[in-house]
């Protein structure tokens, strides 16, 4: 394994993951309503749409990027209204007075949700092609084992960084009551429906 590669594309996912965006406020949120477990799958859902970009762009795979940028008006359409749901869902519901068990199928949920609003945007393509293009990685089209321990480091990175998100933010959920739960809950609505309605404002 190539560690340098691996390494810069650490740097990467973790770099592109980390500015809080409404998948962070939707992975805060899940942490202290429903639990670590939950704000962590919540997190890995958006790493794995992260690898598949970083694979799209890594592998130079022109004619996915291509279909991705050309109906990105109707991709971003999708994710404006889906984050806009999210936001109004999130305001009008009610804290649990128990952290939800680790179920099954509400993680598959939880992972899949984030997995394909992290697909909605992308644009991701151009920002993980700037990027490599910034740090020197260069992955030729013979390379496929190179530019697959990228695509593993940029996964790596991303999941790290909303591992070191969801566990600081689970220390705080012991300090808040009922009450600071529903604050919560519509502060986060608020900001993700913000995110969603300018999105919406972008196609405009």
């Amino acid at each position: 394994m190539d560690s340098g590669l691996f390494l810069k594309g650490l740097i990467v996912g973790f770099s592109i993951a980390a500015p809080v965006g409404p998948i962070g406020v939707l992975c805060i949120r899940r942490s202290l309503v429903r639990g670590w477990i939950h704000g962590f799958i919540t997190g890995l859902g958006a790493a794995t749409a992260d690898a598949a970009y970083g694979f799209v762009a890594g592998f130079g795979l022109t004619i996915i990027s291509s279909f991705l940028i050309n109906h990105s008006t109707w991709l971003n359409l999708m994710g404006g209204l889906f984050l806009c749901y999210l936001g109004l869902t999130t305001f009008q519901s009610r804290p649990a007075r128990e952290a939800a068990p680790a179920a099954g199928d509400g993680l598959i949920s939880e992972y899949a949700s984030t997995f394909l609003l992290t697909l909605t945007n992308p644009m991701t393509i151009l920002l993980f092609v700037a990027v490599f293009t910034g740090l020197g990685i260069a992955v030729t089209k013979e390379n496929y084992a190179g530019a697959t321990v990228l695509v593993m480091g940029v996964f790596t990175g991303s999941a790290f960084w909303w591992l070191i998100l969801t566990s600081f933010t689970g220390l705080l959920k012991t300090r808040l009551d009922m009450q600071g739960l529903k604050w919560v809950n519509k502060i986060s609505g608020l900001i993700i429906l913000a995110f969603g309605l300018a999105a919406l404002l972008k196609i405009l």
